[in-house]
């Protein structure tokens, strides 16, 4: 399984290499650097007021099938748009969404999104359609 992350801030980056450090053979890579291959779980963020980036679209246009499930950054401050980025995506590829974390994530928040990795490259993983983590204690970093 391959992490593959679109960050503006820096916020989804550094959650994807807090993600990798403690996943041992983990991939990382940004959507604008190519493919690396299949499967992945990508980690993306919201843009304006619940969109999804262009560059992760353009990203997901050629390289979609290999989309395992998704994680999307936010900020509380949109309301009911936080993190809909990953509504969006679950929706349009027919995957689950693992977590919706605010700005970069807590401690927590990995070690969701590191169980669900767990479970998903697993010798007989679970049925990932209908694995969705939720919940948890969010923060900030920044």
């Amino acid at each position: 399984m391959h992490l593959v992350f679109d960050s503006l801030t820096g916020n989804v980056r550094r959650l994807a290499h807090r993600i990798a450090a403690r996943a041992a053979g983990m991939d990382v890579q940004d959507v604008r650097s190519g493919w690396i291959g299949d499967p992945f779980l990508l980690l993306t963020y919201t843009f304006h007021r619940g969109d999804v980036p262009e560059s992760t679209r353009a990203f997901l246009r050629g390289a979609g099938r290999g989309l395992r499930g998704v994680v999307a950054s936010g900020s509380y401050h949109w309301g009911t748009n936080f993190a809909r980025a990953a509504d969006v995506i679950a929706a349009e590829h027919a995957v689950p969404i693992i977590a919706k974390v605010n700005k970069g994530g807590t401690d927590a928040d990995v070690a969701l999104i590191l169980a669900w990795l767990a479970s998903a490259t697993a010798p007989n993983p679970t049925n990932l359609q209908t694995v969705t983590f939720t919940g948890g204690t969010h923060g900030t970093l920044d």
